[in-house]
C-alpha cells in the first residue's frame, strides 16, 4: 500500500516545491495593471484607505523597504519632498511595511509642516505589497519580509510607469529625478 502512495506523494511534493522555488523571478507589477483595492492605514490602525479609490487621477506611489532606514530617510523620500516637480505628480503616497504609528511619526520627521502633501501609509501585513508582487525576504536586514523599493506612476487607477529596483533595496531607478524628471 505504501508503494502505491509513494509516486502520488512525490508528485505532490514536487509540485509544492515548484511553487516555492523559482528558477526565474516572479513577474511583478507592470504597466497597465490596476492598483489593487487593498486597505492601508494612515496615521492610526482605524484610519483605513484604499489607493485604488484614492488614485482616480494621476499620482505616484513610492514603496520603501523600511521607514527610518538610511537610504529611505536620507535621500529617497526627501528627494521627492524637495523636488520642484512634486506638485505636477498629482497625489503622492509613501507605502512601507511598518505600522501606522511608525509611518505617522516618520512622515512628521521628514516633512514636519506637511507642506509637500505626501501621505505616509502603512502596509503592516504586506497585503498591498503582495498584491503588487513586490515583496522580498528582508529577514537578514529588516527581520522579515519587506517591500522592494519602487515608484509607480499612476493614472486613472492604472500603472502608467513602473520603476522597481532590480536588487530590491538599491536607489537608482526609483529615485525622484528619474521618476519625476530632473531638477
Amino acid at each position: 500500500m505504501l508503494t502505491t502512495r509513494l509516486p502520488a506523494a512525490r508528485a505532490l511534493f514536487a509540485g509544492s516545491l515548484r511553487s516555492h522555488f523559482h528558477s526565474t523571478s516572479r513577474a511583478s507589477v507592470k504597466v497597465g495593471d490596476k492598483i489593487p483595492d487593498v486597505e492601508l492605514m494612515e496615521n492610526s490602525p482605524g484610519n483605513k484607505i484604499s489607493l485604488a479609490k484614492e488614485l482616480k487621477g494621476k499620482g505616484v506611489i513610492i514603496g520603501v523597504p523600511a521607514a527610518y532606514s538610511p537610504a529611505c530617510s536620507e535621500s529617497h523620500v526627501p528627494n521627492y519632498i524637495n523636488s520642484p516637480k512634486l506638485k505636477e505628480a498629482g497625489s503622492v503616497f509613501v507605502v512601507s511595511v511598518n505600522d501606522a504609528f511608525v509611518m505617522k511619526a516618520w512622515g512628521k520627521t521628514l516633512d514636519p509642516s506637511g507642506n509637500s502633501g505626501i501621505r505616509f501609509l502603512a502596509d503592516p501585513s504586506l497585503d498591498f505589497t503582495n498584491a503588487l508582487d513586490l515583496s522580498f525576504d528582508g529577514s537578514a536586514i529588516f527581520g522579515g519580509p519587506r517591500s522592494k523599493r519602487y515608484a509607480l506612476v499612476v493614472e486613472d487607477g492604472k500603472v502608467k510607469e513602473a520603476y522597481v529596483e532590480p536588487d530590491n533595496t538599491g536607489l537608482n531607478v526609483s529615485a525622484a529625478d528619474k521618476v519625476l524628471g530632473g531638477k
